[in-house]
């Protein structure tokens, strides 16, 4: 496997780049991007279009410019999110609830259980979200002719592997126990005639992180084509990129496969130990980013110090601060999300939505985790399973003195057991049915994109693009299998 050159960096993404640093540094984004900002989030689409053309006619700056045509790409996503019109969504319901009247009909879209949003008077609806209504309103649920469960992950409920991290934890005194020789193939197609035929197509496909204790003995095995660009260790979202052109009526295929050993981690977190600030001195500054707003995402508006003064209450103490938080974003009802890079402010959309998903709930507990000065970051990846299930999910490690960095997973969340080290098991812990290729939000790749990314946030199923722009999630498709081929035995 040979290395490849990395590409050129087109002006567009050196100007979002320089846009999003200004962001993470405090700098509020010009009058003109709020404003347009503002009309896409309120479905004023039309208004927005001519705010943009009207600053773009001004010989606007290439970083003004650039967000300005981020906002309408963003328009474009949000269609094709929210594809659905008032007879499609009855239509949905009548199959999942034959007999569905006109005043139940009426009782879930008023309050907006059904996700929609009005787009130039047009009232759209959130391509699903009829599953998601069943999902978050359980007298919606009641009345489904077929009441099947939905599908969840093996680990998402209380599972014998909690049992055996906990005690393999107890038996050895270490953090990092039960560990898992790892197989994985993850693939990228690119739809047939996507791009002309003759045109480079590069793809950047998700690779682990070597994490001491977590992810070890990262082994790399082929990629598809043989020539690639592995990311460096220090890549805060790690993939390996890979170019091959385009043919004729022909998907075109990318692969990696790799080897690594994942170790499921545990803390038995004693209260009485945690003390506020960092553990020593050296790494107090360490932990200021970890304590600050990242906007867009992280912002600690009026409704999110709101919401923090009613889960917090009365707490001081950093563990019971935080355990109460967990356990108000864990209450928020799991839902299929919107494309992330369709939303203005991720936190915020899962305090106002009434559901949310892994991605949304994690941003949104850091956000209050950093408000009460606790420090909160962001990780994600895969999960997988013994059996035929993986999934994308995102997850985040919170800090306590003097235990340090821990993990925390307020999707998966408490489970339902009386032993207070599973049902907490979440909060301080994770399993070894994961893998992290991320440990930042919206970071650039190595070698960097000259387009804007599909996901602009997180990094999970892969990303491609060609001199003519990027290819979004509609022209092309990823597989991810993961296959335990090692695994201790049970004595």
């Amino acid at each position: 496997m040979d290395a490849i050159a990395a590409p050129r960096v087109g002006p567009c993404v050196l100007a979002l780049a320089l846009l999003l640093v200004a962001l993470v540094a405090g700098a509020a984004p010009a009058p003109a991007v709020r404003e347009v900002i503002a009309l896409v989030d309120a479905g004023r689409f039309a208004d927005a279009d001519r705010r943009i053309a009207s600053a773009m006619a001004n010989d606007a700056p290439a970083t003004l410019r650039d967000a300005l045509a981020f906002e309408r790409e963003r328009m474009r996503r949000i269609r094709m999110d929210f594809t659905l019109d008032e007879a499609a969504v009855r239509a949905a319901l009548r199959r999942a609830i034959p007999d569905l009247t006109e005043g139940e009909f009426a009782a879930w879209d008023r309050p907006r259980l059904l996700e929609q949003l009005t787009i130039d008077g047009e009232k759209r609806y959130f391509a699903r979200a009829v599953p998601n209504l069943f999902r978050v309103h359980p007298p919606a649920a009641a009345r489904r002719a077929d009441p099947s469960p939905w599908r969840e992950g093996p680990l998402e409920r209380l599972h014998p592997h909690h049992r055996e991290v906990v005690e393999a934890a107890r038996a050895s005194g270490s953090g990092s126990v039960a560990p898992r020789r790892v197989r994985v193939l993850q693939t990228l197609t690119v739809d047939a005639d996507a791009v002309p035929a003759g045109e480079a197509i590069r793809a950047w496909i998700p690779f682990p992180r070597a994490l001491p204790g977590q992810q070890e003995g990262i082994r790399l095995l082929a990629t598809e084509p043989a020539q690639h660009i592995l990311a460096p260790e220090g890549t805060l979202q790690r993939t390996v990129s890979m170019e091959r052109q385009a043919v004729a009526g022909e998907p075109t295929r990318f692969s990696v496969s790799y080897e690594l050993t994942v170790l499921a981690r545990y803390h038995a977190l004693d209260p009485a130990r945690i003390t506020p600030g960092p553990a020593r001195p050296d790494e107090a500054e360490a932990l200021l980013p970890f304590l600050a707003e990242e906007p867009p995402h992280v912002v600690f508006t009026e409704a999110l110090r709101q919401r923090s003064r009613e889960l917090v209450g009365d707490a001081t103490h950093p563990y019971e601060v935080a355990r109460r938080l967990f356990a108000g974003v864990d209450a928020i009802p799991w839902g299929s999300a919107r494309e992330y890079s369709t939303i203005a402010n991720i936190s915020d959309y899962a305090l106002h939505a009434g559901h949310a998903d892994c991605g949304q709930q994690t941003l949104l507990l850091i956000a209050l985790l950093r408000l009460n000065g606790i420090p909160a970051r962001w990780q994600s990846g895969m999960v997988f399973s013994d059996g035929d299930y993986d999934n994308l999910h995102d997850w985040a490690q919170v800090y306590f003195a003097p235990y340090g960095w821990v993990p925390m997973d307020v999707t998966t969340g408490q489970l339902d057991c009386d032993d207070p080290a599973l049902r907490w098991f979440y909060l301080g812990g994770q399993d070894a049915y994961r893998i992290a290729f991320n440990d930042a939000i919206s970071t650039p790749f190595v070698p960097p994109k000259a387009h804007v990314r599909s996901e602009t946030v997180d990094s999970q199923r892969g990303e491609a693009e060609w001199r003519g722009g990027n290819l979004y999630f509609d022209q092309w498709d990823y597989t991810f299998e993961a296959r335990v081929v090692e695994a201790p035995r049970a004595p």
